[in-house]
């Protein structure tokens, strides 16, 4: 028996053009004191990122595959398949590198193995939706004498900032930023690079504030108006606007405001022709706003959650969606005496005619840094198999 361990040494989520790191440890587990005929053999282990594609197919129509399926593994197989059984088709993978052959472990031995590969720049973002699906794996396969393979999957969640793909690094390593107490290899160095680039890019398309300002009416009137100090965020940010109906001349009784995103899947890729876009609502607020003369809400844009992109088979977008209830009556209609005493008390109405509406306004929704997102992350940094 041998246990296998692979861990990310840094989280489970990058960057896409980011430099995988991955420490994968080969141990016998039996005690020091057991005989060498205890002692353990493997032929071979390799290591291979890919990137598999799912798609709904009540929603999606994709052309036929000419890829062959490997869905079980032949006993006297050697060729590494890393997506051998998985659902659905590999559009992105790795050249696939060898860590060892021959690999000989005694009672209470272990070996470690390092694997980086940088991710591909060109690649999609990690995404789970309605509709399609692109998740991300590392499959280190390793195989006994005369045994199947066996596979280690190993998901990671991949986010894509574009702009760093046309950047150029300085030929010249004096005038880059580094830290001389640390001594770091050429392609660690130009992934810090890389990740403090990213991290540059994102503050200053998020910082820029600006006011922009909205009338909100319907066909009887102004209703208020809505302000929002800028529409680019970062996931894990807070939407926050606020409304004033002061000035409004129809009485707002309630209102909703929900963050979503908008999947949409590209015409020659519809399963029927105009089929409807898909909707998810990350966050929500909702308030009973009558007599309020301002008032606001606060979004969090879950790190969880896919920024905004774009392939030639699926399209997300995110959005504010706006509801409004509206008084079909002027405001002094909506309360009520409710008592001749000297204490007058005021009462809603029972009954009241009311108009609803809709509004929705874009933003844009970027990644952030991938250390952050991987606080929140599903996967975990470490897996392991026993062979």
């Amino acid at each position: 028996m041998i246990e296998v361990l692979a861990k990310l040494g840094r989280g489970p989520v990058f960057l896409a053009g980011e430099v995988l790191e991955c420490v994968i440890t080969f141990t016998n587990p039996l005690s020091a004191s057991s005989t060498s005929a205890s002692s353990e053999m493997l032929a071979w282990a390799s290591a291979q990122i890919h990137c598999q594609f799912h798609t709904s197919e009540n929603r999606v129509a994709l052309p036929p595959s000419d890829g062959i399926k490997h869905d079980v593994q032949a006993e006297n197989e050697t060729v590494f398949v890393p997506n051998r059984g998985e659902r659905g088709q590999c559009i992105l993978s790795t050249p696939p590198k060898i860590l060892f052959c021959d690999l000989r472990l005694d009672p209470g031995e272990s070996k470690s193995y390092s694997y980086c590969e940088t991710l591909p720049i060109d690649g999609p973002p990690s995404f789970r939706g309605q509709s399609v699906k692109y998740v991300y794996k590392l499959t280190i396969g390793c195989q006994r004498v005369n045994s199947p393979i066996k596979l280690l999957r190993v998901p990671f969640r991949v986010l894509v900032l574009h702009g760093l793909k046309d950047y150029q690094f300085p030929q010249d390593e004096v005038v880059a930023p580094s830290n001389p107490f640390l001594e770091e290899e050429e392609g660690l160095k130009k992934d810090s690079r890389l990740a403090d680039l990213a991290t540059e890019l994102l503050m200053v398309a998020t910082s820029r504030r600006s006011l922009h300002l909205y009338n909100i009416s319907n066909t009887r009137g102004k209703v208020g108006t809505f302000c929002i100090f800028k529409t680019v965020y970062k996931i894990g940010e807070d939407v926050i606007g606020t409304f004033n109906f002061s000035e409004g001349d129809i009485p707002c009784l309630q209102f909703s405001v929900s963050l979503q995103t908008e999947e949409s899947i590209q015409e020659e890729f519809q399963r029927r022709r105009g089929q409807p876009v898909s909707f998810s609502t990350h966050a929500r607020h909702q308030e009973a706003c009558l007599h309020t003369a301002q008032s606001s809400f606060s979004l969090p844009i879950p790190l969880s959650s896919t920024p905004g992109f774009t392939t030639n088979i699926v399209s997300l977008k995110w959005r504010l969606h706006f509801e409004f209830v509206t008084s079909g009556e002027s405001s002094g209609t909506c309360l009520v005496r409710g008592s001749q005493s000297e204490a007058v008390t005021w009462a809603g109405v029972e009954q009241i005619g009311v108009d609803t509406f809709s509004w929705d306004l874009p933003i844009k929704v970027l990644p952030t840094n991938p250390i952050l997102a991987s606080y929140v992350s599903q996967f975990s940094s470490t897996n392991s198999i026993t062979i």
